[in-house]
């Protein structure tokens, strides 16, 4: 009785079974990992110093009933919500409208072919006029696919 111990042509297998793990794909992996994350870091990091404010998580008080409209027309007409008023009277209706509270948030409309200095015109205007919370209104972006 004997054992054959030398591989042979009597049945064998060609390829003896490997059982050692091949970790050079998870090696390869990690590597490509870190590469990404060594050039991800720095650019989501912000370099620049800054002291930012504190958050205010308070609500406001007393929210607005309805909104405040400013409106400039193409031909430099100027409304507070429906009513037409001129350049020099817009501080006054303002103040009546939002009764005194310059703390008021004004929605500024202006049509689209209007030239910027007429916009800015305006702005100016309310910012002389102590309204500093000002907010420009533009119509959504409608996609032509959908």
């Amino acid at each position: 009785m004997g054992a054959k111990l030398s591989g042979g042509s009597s049945g064998g297998d060609a390829f003896p079974a490997n059982s050692e793990m091949n970790v050079t794909p998870f090696v390869d992996v990690m590597l490509v990992l870190l590469i990404i994350f060594m050039i991800a870091a720095p650019l989501s990091t912000v370099s620049v110093p800054v002291e930012l404010p504190p958050a205010s998580a308070a609500p406001p008080k007393d929210k607005p009933q309805e909104p405040v409209f400013v409106t400039i027309e193409e031909d430099g007409t100027v409304y507070v919500m429906n009513d037409a008023t001129t350049l020099p009277e817009l501080a006054d209706a303002l103040r009546t409208k939002v009764a005194g509270n310059t703390e008021e948030r004004i929605f500024l409309r202006a049509d689209q072919n209007l030239a910027y200095r007429n916009v800015m015109e305006v702005m100016d205007l309310l910012q002389g006029a102590g309204f500093y919370r000002v907010g420009l209104v533009a119509e959504d972006k409608v996609d032509a696919g959908s």
